[in-house]
């Protein structure tokens, strides 16, 4: 592997999945749940591409979610090459470019392996293996696709036919005919007996230069404003921000319909050790490895004479029971519960819909509430006041700051709080409380080595998160 080009991983960490809501929502989307397994979707994709011939990783993201993907990768001892901050999403294509770019300036001779950050392949050394066995012909010239060897006459995903003469069933790179766009049953149903079909993963593998050069020929007008977004880009707090001047000029498409179907140096790398896009419940449940009953039942639910069900309660307090049951969906969160047929997953994205019509907060926002210094989560809503929950981590510090329209009271319930109000600066330990009249200007910081949780009791005329005036911050937040 001496004289291999290093494979530069490139996670793609964006979109609102919201086939998977109530679990996965606009304000902290699937790739940061704990799905399947142990840890994150993000974390598992970011773990499988460690090793030999391998660099760090280097996360694409959109600025809500950055503080999320430094924490998530700290906590899985994953220090990133670099993270790139997208002013607004464009799709597929110009992140990809301008992770291209950017590597080119660092590594020109580099591979770029790009994948979706909300995937599940259990076996993370056969996926390397056949990366690796994938390198060479990237290294040549060559833009290469992953393909999962199908197992059902699946219509949610598209799919890739294979050259004459291709085998589905090789352990190295295959001729590619054509993307074929996600078909109707009966179409799905004879590729699946043809045998010369897979599923597109999503997942790409080819050479900096290549990539380069495809976008030359097939969507050259993209390159300009990408390379003025990367060349202009400004570092923050260890980030780098794409230049948003410049990223407001891009054109919107998919790394697919942009180079990939219009080029012909294509090939394909056959995957058959397992793949999932965990695209909706009847995934999940698929996944999970159902019982003998074919149930998948969480911690805080119960199946009684159940048959084909995922139950799953995503709260301690709360216990999910299902009865009589049979190739149902469950999911119940503090704030919102789905119930649905299985065969009716891809239908949940309706009912996000039919709930962001009607202005739903539940729609988009997680009822945990994720901050670079640590989370809050809303106890109690009336009318004048609010109740919360907040955590923060250890060595860590909201901004200094006041309200217009709202006072505060805090009580300290773990580790102590180290306090601004104006001008008095005061510890504050475990049963003990402090007031934050309206206006006053006040910090809390976390001057210990464990999480500190206190119980803020707002009361006011307004309890809006936009209610906050910021005369520091350490995060650099607006």
């Amino acid at each position: 592997m001496t004289d291999a080009p290093l494979i530069y991983p490139v996670i793609l960490c964006g979109g609102s999945g919201t086939r998977l809501w109530p679990l996965s929502r606009k304000s902290y989307p699937k790739q940061f749940s704990a799905l399947t397994g142990d840890g994150s979707l993000f974390q598992a994709s970011a773990r499988r591409v460690q090793g030999d011939g391998f660099a760090a990783p280097v996360i694409l993201t959109g600025e809500p979610f950055r503080f999320i993907v430094i924490e998530q990768l700290a906590a899985a001892e994953i220090q990133p090459q670099g993270v790139l901050i997208e002013p607004e999403g464009r799709n597929t294509a110009p992140a990809v470019l301008a992770a291209a770019l950017w590597l080119e300036a660092r590594d020109p001779g580099a591979l770029m392996l790009v994948a979706p950050s909300d995937h599940v392949i259990p076996d993370e050394a056969a996926f390397r293996a056949a990366v690796l066995a994938a390198a060479p012909r990237a290294a040549g010239g060559d833009l290469v696709t992953f393909g999962i060897r199908p197992t059902r006459a699946e219509t949610g995903y598209g799919w890739l036919e294979l050259a004459a003469g291709a085998d589905a069933e090789a352990q190295s790179p295959q001729a590619l005919e054509r993307f074929v766009e996600k078909p109707q049953a009966d179409k799905a149903e004879e590729m699946l007996a043809a045998g010369n079909y897979l599923w597109n993963a999503g997942i790409f593998l080819f050479s900096v230069s290549a990539l380069i050069k495809a976008f030359e020929d097939h969507a050259p007008a993209m390159i300009a404003p990408v390379r003025a977004a990367v060349e202009h880009a400004q570092g923050d707090l260890g980030f780098t921000r794409l230049d948003a001047g410049a990223w407001a000029d891009v054109p919107e498409d998919s790394i697919d319909y942009a180079i990939m179907e219009p080029a012909q140096n294509l090939a394909v790398m056959p995957f058959g050790a397992g793949w999932s896009d965990l695209g909706d419940w009847q995934a999940v449940w698929q996944e999970s490895g159902p019982d003998a009953d074919g149930n998948v039942v969480s911690a805080n639910a119960t199946a009684l004479d159940c048959a084909g069900t995922l139950l799953r309660s995503e709260n301690a307090a709360q216990e999910l029971v299902g009865i009589g049951l049979e190739d149902m969906i469950a999911v119940a969160m503090p704030d919102a519960v789905i119930v649905a047929r299985r065969a009716d997953s891809q239908r949940v994205k309706e009912a996000v819909a039919a709930l962001t019509a009607r202005g739903a907060k539940q729609a988009t926002a997680f009822p945990v509430d994720h901050r670079p210094w640590g989370y809050f989560e809303s106890l109690v809503i009336g009318e004048r006041f609010q109740v919360k929950r907040i955590v923060v981590k250890p060595g860590a510090a909201l901004s200094l700051q006041s309200h217009h329209h709202r006072s505060e009271h805090w009580i300290v319930v773990q580790g102590t709080a180290k306090v601004t109000v104006d001008a008095d600066v005061n510890l504050v330990g475990e049963n003990e409380s402090v007031f934050i009249p309206l206006g006053a200007v006040h910090r809390m910081e976390n001057p210990g080595k464990l999480d500190m949780v206190l119980i803020e009791v707002q009361t006011g005329s307004y309890l809006g998160e936009d209610d906050i005036i910021r005369y520091e911050d350490v995060y650099a937040r607006s």
